[in-house]
This record gives structure tokens, sequence and C-alpha cells, in this order.
């Protein structure tokens, strides 16, 4: 089992960038494929980005392609999401979500353990 706490989220203007980190505990890091997905009371939540147990990938939603990155550091058990050209529509709670040797997968359903989000407000 693994428990997942993310961190970094805040209030940045539009074109502005933000890294967010999620820090795992418990063992075997490296065996979980890990994801990010924001929610919103209007659109629910979406797929952002994931990135393979083993590396490989990554995927992305569409509405992220080219400003959104995903990384992990399995020394520190850590995933990373950098965004940079933030927008408005960015707006939501992000949080990340773990699966143990999973394939990548843009629906929540398919993994295992959530952490409880942390909120990025995007201003004009």
């Amino acid at each position: 089992q693994v428990q997942l706490v993310e961190s970094g989220g805040g209030l940045v203007r539009a074109g502005d960038s933000l890294t967010l980190s999620c820090e795992a505990s418990g063992r075997s890091f490296s065996a979980y494929t890990l994801a990010w997905f924001r929610q919103t009371i209007d659109k629910g939540r979406t797929f952002v980005a994931a990135i393979h147990w083993s590396g490989e990938g990554p995927l992305y939603g569409d509405s992220v392609k080219g400003r959104f990155s995903i990384s992990r550091d399995n020394a520190k058990n850590t995933v990373y999401l950098r965004m940079s050209s933030l927008k408005i529509e960015d707006t939501a709670l992000y949080s990340c979500a773990a699966r143990a040797y999973g394939d990548l997968s843009y629906y929540g359903m398919h993994y295992d353990y959530w952490g409880q989000g942390t909120q990025v407000n995007v201003s004009s």
C-alpha cells in the first residue's frame, strides 16, 4: 500500500509556471505507475498526465500537452508536475494517483491509490 501527499499548489497569474509534487510513503515506489488528475465542480475529474512505472511514456491530456510535464524521482519517492503557461481554466484541485505495475491509463478507475489533492488557482 502507498500513501500520497501532494504539495505546491497556490494562487498564480495566467502565464506563470508552477510545479506540484506528490510524495509517496511505503515501499516499492518504483513499481507504481503514477498520474495526475484535476477536478472542478463543472468538469468533474479529468486526466492530466501519467508516467509509467518503467519511466516510459509519458501520457498527457489534450488540454495540457506542450504546457505540462510529468516526471518522477524514485530516489525521493516523488512525482512532479511542472506546469507552464498556466491558464485560468487550469484552476482545479490537482491529485496524484498510483497503480502498481499498471499500464498508463487516462481513467481514474484504473488507479488504486489517491492523494487528497492540492489546489491551484490561476487568476487573470
